[in-house]
């Protein structure tokens, strides 16, 4: 069976990496707790590998309660004194302190917006930003966007979501496509979306 063509990051790491890849990254997402999930384990990433976040994700989900924002934001110091013990998650107190203030204020912008994906797509107008990389040194760790979106984020009180977080989350949750054209997912993503997109107005 012929390999496919894959991002280079892709290549050559554990199934895991590799199933992320070909699943999930850079596909389009507007749930707000799959969009509340990936703010918070990106926000866990800093300083680590993603891969080490992927092989925790599901220790975070049961750790944090299904990432349901309106739980963590009510979570007291015994949940944080439990969190801090529980050697399935990254124990980091400012971490886990951040995760708690960023879901109060997820919470503030689901009433201001009507939900978190309103926010955040509008800084895309909605849609996926289309992008067309040949290599990976030419992806850059950051754009104008994820700046803007960063202080916005900064300005309504949340933590760690510096520029460089903020891009990779636009990554991960398809706000922008960054698989090289070689890629056998980046047309796959592209007509994932227009088959949704078309599938919405259909039902409109």
């Amino acid at each position: 069976m012929t390999e496919k063509n894959r991002c280079l990051w892709a290549i050559n790491v554990p199934d895991i990496y590799v199933r992320y890849h070909d699943m999930e990254w850079g596909v389009p997402v507007y749930r707000d707790q799959i969009l509340f999930e990936f703010l918070i384990l990106e926000g866990f990433q800093a300083g680590l590998s993603w891969l080490t976040i992927l092989k925790k994700r599901n220790n975070f989900r049961n750790a944090f309660d299904g990432f349901d924002a309106l739980k963590i934001s009510r979570y007291n110091k015994q949940k944080i004194s439990e969190l801090l013990q529980n050697s399935g998650i990254i124990r980091n107190k400012h971490k886990i302190n951040a995760a708690i203030h960023n879901a109060r204020a997820f919470l503030e912008i689901q009433s201001k917006f009507g939900s978190f994906s309103n926010y955040m797509w509008r800084f895309v107008d909605g849609l996926p930003i289309v992008n067309h990389w040949k290599c990976d040194r030419d992806i850059p760790a950051t754009s104008t966007i994820s700046d803007q979106l960063s202080k916005d984020l900064y300005s309504r009180g949340f933590k760690f979501v510096g520029s460089t977080i903020m891009y990779a989350h636009m990554q991960a949750v398809g706000m922008v496509n960054d698989h090289l054209i070689q890629c056998f997912r980046y047309q796959e993503v592209i007509e994932h979306y227009t088959a949704e997109s078309n599938q919405h107005e259909t039902m409109a």
